[in-house]
């Protein structure tokens, strides 16, 4: 994989996401399969590690739609969980039903209420716009009916959210 940049990218902030040693093809994933994803840099092991043998991915700098993101090959001694996942505001069911389609059918596991995971355990929330729309809706009852159906389902079907919000 070609970076696009020898530069390393230092941001002040960044994400930073454990892998064993899936760095590489995970990001070349997100960068294939996100808007405003790009590879920067990788940094191969300059000598033997615990977790890498020299010349071996050891990081990968990217943006993740627009967010600087480190992925780490550290070894098997974390695990990614739910407690930090990607929220991927979507503007249509054509847009979700991609995303999600293009996670789960990648290896990846259906979850409940817009979240997945991709085959490297990362979360992702594929979330249609409208089901935030529904979270400000001024009636209670139709955010209540919205929210109702949102918990009987998987990937979320917009037309079914809206149906329950204007029942």
């Amino acid at each position: 994989m070609t970076a696009k940049t020898d530069k390393v990218p230092n941001p002040k902030n960044q994400v930073c996401l454990w892998y064993a040693s899936e760095a590489e093809p995970a990001s070349r994933f997100y960068a294939e399969t996100f808007p405003d994803t790009e590879v920067l840099h990788v940094q191969r092991a300059p000598t033997d590690t615990p977790g890498n043998k020299e010349g071996d991915v050891l990081m990968v700098s990217m943006t993740v739609m627009g967010i600087p993101t480190l992925l780490l090959n550290g070894g098997d001694v974390f695990k990614q969980s739910e407690s930090f996942s990607f929220q991927v505001r979507t503007e249509d069911q054509a847009e979700t039903d991609r995303y999600w389609d293009a996670i789960v059918g990648n290896g990846g596991q259906e979850s409940q209420c817009g979240w997945c995971k991709d085959k490297w355990g990362l979360s992702w929330q594929i979330t249609p716009r409208q089901l935030i729309d529904i979270y400000n809706d001024p009636d209670p009852a139709a955010t209540k009916r919205a929210m109702e159906a949102m918990f009987t389902m998987k990937k979320i079907d917009i037309a079914r959210i809206e149906a329950a919000r204007n029942a």
